[in-house]
Formats: C-alpha cells, sequence, structure tokens
C-alpha cells in the first residue's frame, strides 16, 4: 500500500468515526433528563409522512411583582412521545393536571417528533379540583 493510499484510508476512517460521533451527540445522547408538572392543553397525532405525537402542556406560574405589573405567569411545555402506551395514556389527559418525566436530545429527528423533549412515562394524573390553589396576591 502506498503512502497516499494509507492517508487517503486513515482519513476516510477518521471523518467516518467523526460523523459517527456528530450523529450520537446530535441525535441520541440524553442531554438532559427531568419530570415536569402542569395541564395538558392538547395531544394529538399529527404528521405527513412519519405520524408522531406531539404534545403541549402549561406550567403553572409565579407571582410576579415588576413594575406595574402583578399576577401570575405561565410556561408552555411544548413535547413528543414515542412510547404506543404513554400516547394512549396522555390522549385521556387533556384538561388534567399530570406529571410527566422526559429526556431531551440536542436534536429532533423526523420519526421520533418535532421537540426535543420525549416524555419517556406519566408519573400521576389528577383532576383539576385535587390541586391546592395558591392563595390570592397580597401587596
Amino acid at each position: 500500500m502506498t503512502t497516499k493510499a494509507k492517508v487517503i484510508t486513515i482519513s476516510s476512517i477518521v471523518a467516518v468515526l467523526a460523523l459517527a460521533a456528530f450523529i450520537f451527540f446530535r441525535f441520541f445522547f440524553v442531554y438532559s433528563s427531568g419530570v415536569n408538572a402542569g395541564d395538558i392543553n392538547y395531544f394529538q397525532r399529527e404528521g405527513v409522512i412519519f405520524k408522531t405525537y406531539e404534545g403541549k402542556m402549561i406550567q403553572s406560574g409565579f407571582r410576579t411583582n415588576t413594575g406595574n405589573k402583578t399576577g401570575l405567569t405561565s410556561n408552555e411545555f411544548k413535547f413528543s412521545v414515542t412510547d404506543k402506551g404513554v400516547a394512549e395514556e396522555l390522549m385521556r389527559c387533556s384538561g388534567k393536571y399530570v406529571e410527566l418525566r422526559w429526556r431531551r436530545h440536542m436534536g429532533t429527528l423526523p420519526w421520533r417528533g418535532k421537540s426535543q423533549y420525549i416524555v419517556t412515562e406519566v408519573l400521576s394524573v389528577q383532576q383539576p379540583s385535587q390541586i391546592q390553589q395558591m392563595p390570592p396576591f397580597q401587596e
């Protein structure tokens, strides 16, 4: 094998390994994981080629007192689901207060869903009347 052939072979191997590492860390490495709680706003199956389960949770807010504004803020948590069992459970939870366990990937794949956040488990489901309400804001 000539020196030129060795350089091309080694360069090709390094390039393939670098591409494989990039793909793994971008799409399959779990960047973070955690639990979020809130009210399920919607949960649906959508897509043209790849049918994926997508949902949005409204998380209860915190009291704010910045300038002339006082009140509550809310956060939206958009997520995808790959497990059909978890998806069927969430289909029955619209409008309910749920706790969801999720994992986050750095990139999205079309067959995994639109969100970097993938819900893996439903920890609890509560009716809205079972949730403790926050006392009114006092200035």
